[in-house]
């Protein structure tokens, strides 16, 4: 038998750090396409910018991804912004936010995750009655404050501690701008502001099933056409 010269670790290591700026560059090139180039004027792309140099994406890569999102590089593909539900084991919400390039692939892949972690994907609206449609807004913010004050500051109905370093307020869909705004203006570095899903109520597990849907949320943000996820757990 052939000695093997690729360290599996490595290479695993390597496709994930792929995986990585491939879902940094499709939300880049999604935020030049609905806000234009320049991210002075395009606070979501200066955040999905900001994002990708943190993850020490290549540059080339980060202005080749404006280029396309925002028109003036056409290599034939359109990434589109898809949404997806289901349920986990233990009938667990779950709605999974997606980029992709390919939209057969990745409606496949992902029903693929959820049959073979003890799940299904449903049809559209099978599990959006169990979240609600709300303004995210995550950053993170030297010094000491109160969380409580700092949302109310900002018009946010909600805080929580994102367990990161860092906490998401959640408000009324058409506050986005003004508590990105605001937060920013009181010293926040905002890392997120984007339109997105909470859950109305948990879904009660015990720890050992929590591990089991845990499992299958942490595959399904493995797929490189993963954006975000949303669960009815904590």
């Amino acid at each position: 038998m052939g000695k093997s010269w690729k360290n599996p670790h490595k290479v695993a290591a390597a496709q994930k750090k792929g995986a990585i700026f491939t879902k940094l560059a499709r939300e880049i090139a999604v935020a030049a396409k609905l806000g234009g180039p320049d991210p002075e004027g395009n606070a979501r792309l200066k955040m999905a910018i900001n994002a990708a140099r943190t993850q020490s994406c290549p540059k080339d890569t980060i202005e080749r991804a404006i280029k396309k999102g925002s028109g003036q590089l056409d290599d034939g593909t359109i990434i589109e912004e898809l949404t997806y539900e289901g349920y986990g084991p233990h009938q667990v919400g779950i709605i999974v936010d997606c980029q992709s390039d390919n939209k057969n692939r990745t409606v496949s892949d992902i029903r693929a995750v959820f049959k073979k972690n003890g799940g299904n994907l449903g049809e559209s609206g099978s599990v959006a009655w169990m979240f609600s449609r709300v303004a995210i807004v995550e950053g993170s913010k030297d010094g000491e404050f109160d969380p409580e004050e700092e949302a109310i500051e900002a018009g946010a109905n909600e805080v929580e501690d994102n367990g990161e370093g860092g906490f998401s307020f959640y408000g009324e869909i058409e506050d986005l701008d003004g508590i990105r705004t605001t937060l920013s203006d009181r010293g926040w570095e905002v890392t997120v502001a984007e339109l997105g899903y909470k859950a109305q109520n948990k879904t009660d597990v015990t720890e050992e099933q929590r591990e089991e849907v845990v499992q299958l949320l942490e595959l399904l943000d493995d797929n490189e056409d993963t954006h975000r996820i949303y669960s009815t757990i904590d």
